[in-house]
């Protein structure tokens, strides 16, 4: 990448060149529809002018076609350039079932991010080219934009939710980061960058992390707070107490008190372990005793991915 000033962010994905397409395209439309008009009205102030001699008798008042084709043309134009950038925002809000995930988790003034093999990282994220990555994230204190303009994606994080998007990248390279949300007094400082790996460079990179001491992916990590903060006691298949098992739950229906039916996805599993009370599930009581000032938002990442799990290893057998 050149280090002088950048008119335009290189393209590090193909769906930064679509996009790039779409804007490109969108532009010259709109020239093509504007540019006639203002050609048209100078010609016509010099052509019409008060002392220029010219014909003025039965001018024509109106033309249907031309007042047709004026209106309808723009409008279908148009039209379709809205299918075309809805098929694009979706398309990055659905990932393939084989992406790779990642849980980011944003803050007063960092990025916060944990691969599936263990390895975390703070400010610069690390990615395999030409494989599907998922960005799973949340915030810890205030509203924060995910922004990598070489891939034209940006993500707002919102504390208490969960927001996802996924992106390939075809390009190796470094790409810079940025959080697009005023967040605090040094918002302009939260920064970092994307570093596109070729996949076996990616592997060495996980393995040198490895070498610096990992607890484990994230799964593990969350298996052992799932011992530690006594979940395993009311929530395992063997408990004794009355609790929801919660072994293979993940994007199963639950159903709840109130009688809806609701997904078990990451926010359902986030806010039954820091706001048990919200949502209940049906035929339990109102026990559970709230997390919300006891584990930390990489905490709760970790147990949500040990859940899901739990979900896999169910359905592989």
């Amino acid at each position: 990448m050149s280090a002088g000033i950048e008119l335009w962010p290189p393209q590090a994905s193909h769906h930064a060149e679509q996009v790039d397409l779409l804007i490109g395209s969108f532009g010259a439309m709109v020239w093509l529809l504007t540019l006639p008009v203002f050609v048209l009205m100078t010609w016509f102030t010099i052509r019409y002018r008060r002392s220029h001699q010219v014909n003025r008798q039965h001018a024509p008042t109106h033309n249907l076609w031309v007042e047709l084709g004026w209106s309808v043309i723009p409008f279908l134009l148009t039209l379709g350039f809205y299918v075309w950038a809805t098929m694009l925002f979706f398309d990055i809000h659905r990932p393939p079932p084989d992406a790779m995930t990642i849980h980011v988790v944003a803050k007063q003034w960092m990025w916060k991010y944990q691969h599936p093999e263990g390895a975390r990282e703070i400010n610069d994220l690390h990615v395999p080219a030409g494989e599907p990555v998922e960005l799973v994230m949340t915030s810890e204190d205030v509203i924060h934009s995910f922004f990598v303009p070489g891939l034209r994606i940006k993500q707002d994080l919102v504390p208490g939710r969960y927001t996802s998007l996924w992106f390939n990248a075809s390009r190796p390279g470094r790409y810079a980061l940025r959080c697009a949300e005023f967040c605090g007094t040094d918002h302009s400082v939260m920064g970092g960058n994307l570093i596109v790996l070729q996949p076996q460079d990616y592997a060495a990179w996980l393995s040198r992390s490895a070498d610096g001491g990992l607890d484990g992916t994230l799964a593990e990590t969350g298996a052992t707070l799932f011992r530690q903060m006594g979940c395993s006691g009311c929530h395992a298949a063997a408990s004794p107490v009355r609790a929801p098992a919660l072994g293979g739950i993940f994007g199963r229906p639950v159903a709840l008190s109130d009688g809806r039916t609701v997904i078990a996805d990451e926010q359902y599993l986030s806010d039954a372990i820091l706001l048990p009370n919200k949502e209940i599930a049906a035929g339990y009581p109102s026990i559970m005793p709230t997390y919300g000032n006891v584990l930390t938002a990489e905490q709760v990442n970790a147990l949500v991915a040990y859940l899901k799990s739990t979900h896999a290893a169910q359905d592989s057998k």
